[in-house]
């Protein structure tokens, strides 16, 4: 009876098919699904799987909901025979648009072996490719006139690790017979094939984000007017939480970026810039723990690194005309992507904020880029604080300008530790982690908000700038380590230790981070610090701090030669009048010469 059944059944579908086609009187309509086709979603749902029992395999199944939300979402197509249901297949996202599928292709068994099918697969291929211009298109099938079909679309059979890796989606084959066949291969291989359509190389460009408003305007300009393949690519020098990454990657693809990476720098940072900062307790006019000028060039540095794997065609950041970064950048760039376009939309296009904040509206994206008074530059060694009050010379800034504020009030002790002029220790805790011992002495010096100042200096394109900070760990650190290396260095030592240090600070603020005579500094700075181990005590107090003393096993102040206006052991009262006898010597010869000199 059965084979009976199924021989019938096919004569009937050919009949059907040759009744159509010598009469012209199947006229399809193929469009783009929408909240009209709704009524027909029990069917497609039927339909689908009548053919998945027909074929033994399974298919990802779905519920009606979701299937009428993609019609409302416009991201399905349909086949329709007037008024009957003839054919359909909806579009699926995945890896933040990374990758799309076009799933639950299906012809209704009266309408097969017309062509259909490939009419809806090339229409629904087009759709794909309006919604998500950078993704890759892929199928999963083990019909071999499917395969055929894609193939003449240009689709090519690839393996399992060339489509997407997002686990839901392959939670979708757990209802298919072969789905322990996937299982036991770890996922990387079944009895379906894997077919991928790749679209046309596109120009590819790295953009430095920081899911501002400049970087957020660069990302979907670039995307949706150029046609980039953008790459949104957060370098964390440690200014970002674990949450604004998760929301950075998030908007990143809502702004077209076809890929999103962040790019962990905190290491490099530290090993490379922060550590000889402290070596040379580096302050900028003698003020500003260079924050932001030294994290910019490891953010670009690493930008610079990723564009060359990805093979960028060019590298975007966000930073105006009118201050550092854009040298910073553009520098670094030069040097370490050589041959990289270097686009920037907010300096060439000279956009004002609400001229970025309208385009981004305009085209659905809404976020919180409200018109501070203040602009904030977060990061491991300190936050910089631009605008309001730092605009008039005459102004400090308000209380409420700083992101920390005092929460004690009673002094207290802190201790910090160095071992080789490097930070070991926090009140007596070891930390092998040098980035979680600053952010230790930033918590606690922060509770009574000390660090705070506003720097005013020449900057490198040639005006003067003034920004606000606030930087606790930074000031702490380096006050401590000037104290015990006062205990620990030799006066001469200490002398050319300042010069080299004023200079490497210039270098670094300057971006002249690449010149080649930076790791000689590094190597007198390394070298000075042989002897720069102990551990130093400091009082803090709301706003302010006062060191206290030293501990150290090389405490040059502890000598069996004499203490300091109390006792000398190593010289006589006859020592001490010749000694002064012979340094006076130059200025006697002088003023014997010119007795009437006076001073």
């Amino acid at each position: 009876m059965l084979i009976l059944f199924v021989y019938f059944k096919k004569i009937y579908t050919f009949a059907r098919f040759f009744y159509y086609f010598e009469n012209n009187m199947v006229q399809f309509s193929i469009e783009v699904a929408s909240e009209k086709h709704i009524p027909y979603v029990a069917e497609i749902l039927e339909t689908i799987e009548e053919a998945a029992k027909d074929r033994g395999t399974g298919i990802a199944k779905r519920n009606p909901e979701y299937v009428a939300q993609k019609m409302r979402e416009g991201k399905a197509v349909i086949a329709m025979d007037g008024d009957k249901f003839a054919g359909f297949s909806y579009v699926e996202c995945w890896d933040h648009g990374h990758f799309v599928a076009n799933s639950g292709l299906i012809v209704k068994p009266e309408y097969r072996h017309m062509g259909l099918a490939k009419q809806i697969k090339t229409r629904i291929v087009e759709l794909s490719q309006e919604l998500f211009p950078n993704a890759k298109i892929f199928s999963l099938t083990t019909g071999a006139a499917v395969m055929k079909m894609n193939t003449e679309l240009g689709f090519k059979p690839v393996t399992f690790q060339d489509l997407t890796s997002d686990p839901k989606f392959w939670k979708g084959c757990e209802s298919c017979v072969n789905y322990d066949v996937l299982c036991r291969n770890n996922f990387e291989r079944c009895l379906c094939t894997g077919l991928l359509f790749e679209p046309p190389h596109k120009k590819r460009v790295v953009v430095a984000y920081s899911g501002g408003l400049d970087t957020s305007y660069t990302v979907m300009y670039l995307a949706k007017e150029l046609g980039y393949e953008v790459h949104a690519v957060c370098a964390d020098t440690g200014g970002f939480s674990a949450e604004q990454l998760r929301q950075n990657e998030e908007n990143a693809y809502k702004l077209g970026a076809a890929k999103y990476a962040t790019l962990d720098v905190q290491q490099e940072y530290y090993d490379k810039s922060i550590k000889y900062m402290v070596y040379g307790n580096v302050l900028r006019n003698s003020t500003y723990p260079i924050s932001v000028s030294s994290e910019r060039i490891f953010q670009a540095l690493a930008i610079a690194r990723y564009a060359r794997e990805v093979e960028a065609d060019a590298i975007a950041h966000g930073s105006t005309g009118a201050g550092n970064d854009q040298v910073r950048f553009d520098m670094t760039f030069l040097v370490a992507a050589p041959g990289v376009e270097i686009i920037t939309l907010t300096r060439d296009k000279a956009l004002t904020r609400q001229e970025e904040i309208d385009y981004l509206n305009e085209h659905g994206f809404a976020a919180d880029f409200e018109k501070l008074k203040y602009s904030y530059n977060v990061g491991l060694w300190g936050t910089s604080i631009c605008g309001g009050e730092i605009l008039d010379s005459t102004q400090g800034l308000p209380e409420s300008a700083y992101l920390k504020h005092p929460t004690k009030q009673e002094p207290e002790i802190l201790s910090i530790g160095f071992k080789k002029g490097e930070i070991c220790s926090v009140n007596g805790v070891e930390f092998e982690d040098k980035i979680a011992a600053i952010q230790e002495v930033e918590k606690i010096g922060a509770a009574y908000a000390i660090g705070r100042d506003c720097h005013v200096g020449d900057t490198i394109i040639g005006i003067k700038g003034r920004v606000g900070f606030e930087a606790a760990a930074p000031m702490l650190i380096i006050a401590a380590h000037r104290f015990l290396e006062k205990y620990t260095l030799s006066k001469w030592q200490q002398y050319w230790k300042d010069q080299i240090s004023n200079w490497y600070g210039m270098f670094l603020h300057e971006s002249q981070y690449l010149e080649p005579v930076m790791p000689d500094i590094e190597a007198m700075l390394i070298s000075s610090q042989r002897n720069v181990t102990g551990e130093v005590t400091l009082e803090l107090r709301p706003y302010s701090f006062q060191t206290m003393g030293v501990d150290s096993p090389n405490d040059l102040v502890k000598n069996k030669l004499g203490e300091y206006g109390e006792t000398a052991k190593a010289w006589s009262s006859d020592d001490a009048k010749g000694f002064i006898k012979v340094s006076s010597t130059a200025l006697r010869a002088y003023y014997l010469a010119h007795p009437d000199e006076e001073r």
